[in-house]
């Protein structure tokens, strides 16, 4: 069985990832994209499902492990009765290849340790030819299966039965061991071996670099907005500049239940928040890749812009159900691609109006292209704003007027009169004020409720929705009006379990799928900003400590976090969650007189 999802560390080459157990076993990669199929795929079933493990052949030996420095670089210290050593586990940057290394270092004495690898290509649904080939020396194992090829470097591998293949090697004081996995489309010619100690000091360096070039000075939560940004930097494919939402799928938002989802995708709505908070932290030049996928993504068509897209601005993600996985710990089914990219969200519009703007503002030249595109969006959406959507939260059920799409296609008009105004730029500015009223006249009139004093979830029901806390946001309603002070109260009130938020009460919402789910963490973050910024400091202060405490001791979040268990659930690691982390740790910073882009 999968360890829990608390217990996972990311290697990322900004391309593909994997996921590391405490155990040091591989037990996700998916390569050379995020949203390829899996070479590995153990965390959504078991040994038989795919692993490479590599640890000490003692039972009792005992580890730790970190992240070294600014890098995705892990580092797991084995103590055993006989020794130390230290694997280094990560995925070289800038290569045109794509690569596992796992390095072992011997410390002291002498530590046997011991690897098995089982290839399961294909979601676990092709077995592949395992074999060592003579040009590739005793110490190589070639896979191969349909499209995928993988080679096994220094691994000196014997077939262990059950088609799985083992070794054990003794790694004495001042050892280095190399075991280097290569993926490569299996048609091709071999890819040749690399230089690991080049691999490993230039992928540190570039790491670094790129940390150094943002700030995050928060105390006392630095280091945590400082992983969080380098985790948003991960998920941002380095040949395309699409941002994923998470490194996986089908991590279950409540253990046995079928809220299990692929968000290897490029939400609009996740990639502009990623973005608003990487420019409040310098980085510009992220900006500037989005806004280039974002033209490529939607070119030709911005009328019919989709909410999600591939890493490349695919736009067909048909979503269907993989039989040879049984998922995370019994949680079925595991879910390839995501119905919702066939949704109409409209607040997705106004969250991509709203970074575009943050942009400009932070710098970022105009681009002339990227205008027309945004108008043509807002073209379309003069049409069609008082129109039924899903909302954010992706409901499964029937279309409703929910307040915070409403409020969202409020700010993507307001940015298109700003951008107008600040920028010079052309567009029919008199017609989108007259729209922007309009709407903020509508959400008063259908999404307030005057008598609980209190937004609502949508216009039709009552309930309030963890997403209202984002209204002030974009500028909609003030922290301290009375309508927001008794939404944040309402919140609180009715949306609390075991001292954290729910995103909304999953009976009262009917969002179409069955199951309960656990507090989803970005929710809590943006209660945090509730509280800091209006006044109570000390509350927010209390919160984002026991909210930083759920990541992993990696610093990584998932999705959702369970406070009765102490699990995390749902896809690991997950942008929205970082997003949150950081725009908390801003939102608190600022309240104790500190802007975070002076940091």
């Amino acid at each position: 069985m999968a360890e829990p999802i608390s217990d996972y560390a990311l290697l990322s080459d900004r391309r593909g990832a994997a996921l590391v157990s405490r155990r040091g076993s591989i037990d996700w990669l998916c390569l050379p994209r995020y949203d390829s199929p899996s070479l590995l795929a153990k965390v959504l079933g078991d040994d038989n499902h795919g692993h490479w493990t590599l640890a000490p052949t003692d039972p009792a030996a005992r580890s730790s492990r970190r992240y070294s420095d600014d890098s995705f670089t892990l580092l797991t210290r084995w103590e055993t009765a006989d020794g130390v050593v230290e694997v280094s586990d990560f995925m070289p940057l800038g290569d045109a290849g794509h690569h596992v290394v796992r390095r072992i270092r011997g410390l002291s004495g002498t530590v046997r340790m011991r690897q098995e690898v089982r290839f399961r290509f294909d979601y676990a649904g092709a077995v592949p030819w395992v074999r060592q080939s003579p040009e590739l020396g005793d110490d190589a194992l070639l896979a191969t299966a349909g499209p995928d090829m993988v080679v096994l470097r220094g691994s000196h591998l014997d077939a262990a039965g059950d088609r799985s293949h083992s070794a054990e090697i003794d790694v004495a004081a001042g050892d280095v061991v190399d075991l280097v996995l290569t993926h490569q489309a299996s048609h091709l010619p071999m890819t040749p071996p690399i230089d690991v100690d080049a691999a490993e000091r230039e992928t540190a360096a570039a790491w670094h670099a790129w940390a150094e070039s943002v700030h995050h000075d928060h105390q006392p939560w630095s280091a945590e907005v400082r992983r969080s940004l380098l985790v948003l930097r991960a998920l941002t494919n380095a040949d395309t500049g699409g941002i994923v939402a998470a490194a996986t799928t089908s991590l279950p938002e409540q253990l046995g239940g079928v809220r299990n989802w692929d968000y290897r995708y490029v939400w609009l709505r996740d990639a502009a928040l990623t973005i608003d908070a990487l420019l409040t932290h310098g980085a510009v030049d992220a900006a500037a890749e989005w806004r280039d996928w974002l033209v490529r993504a939607i070119a030709g068509d911005p009328e019919a812009m989709q909410i999600m897209y591939g890493i490349a601005g695919e736009r067909r993600l048909p979503e269907y159900e993989i039989t040879s996985l049984p998922g995370h710990r019994g949680s079925a089914p595991v879910r390839v691609g995501n119905g919702a990219y066939l949704q109409r969200q409209w607040d997705v519009y106004g969250e991509v109006s709203c970074a575009l703007h943050r942009a400009r503002e932070s710098g970022l030249a105009v681009d002339a292209v990227a205008w027309q595109m945004q108008r043509a969006m807002l073209s379309y959406l003069a049409e069609h704003w008082d129109e039924p959507d899903c909302g954010l939260w992706e409901i499964r059920g029937e279309p409703r007027m929910f307040t915070h799409s409403r409020v969202m296609v409020w700010a993507a008009f307001d940015r298109g009169v700003r951008a107008c105004e600040q920028f010079g730029l052309d567009g029919p500015v008199e017609q989108w004020a007259e729209l922007r009223d309009r709407i903020r006249a509508d959400v008063w009139e259908h999404g307030y409720d005057a008598g609980a004093r209190t937004f609502r979830q949508s216009y039709d029901r009552p309930g309030v929705d963890a997403a209202l806390l984002m209204l002030p946001l974009v500028d909609f309603v003030a922290w301290d009006d009375p309508a927001m002070v008794g939404t944040v109260e309402a919140v609180e009130r009715e949306l609390t379990r075991d001292g954290m938020i729910l995103r909304y009460d999953v009976g009262v919402a009917d969002d179409g799928v069955a199951g309960e789910e656990s507090p989803f963490l970005i929710c809590n973050f943006w209660l945090v900003e509730a509280l800091a910024s209006t006044g109570r400091l000390e509350r927010a202060t209390e919160l984002m400590q026991r909210l930083v405490a759920t990541a992993n001791d990696v610093g990584l979040l998932s999705e959702e976090f369970e406070p009765s268990t102490g699990e995390q659930l749902g896809n690991l690691p997950q942008a929205f969650s970082h997003i949150g982390l950081i725009r908390a740790a801003d939102a608190v910073a600022r309240a104790r007189g500190v802007q975070p882009d002076q940091a």
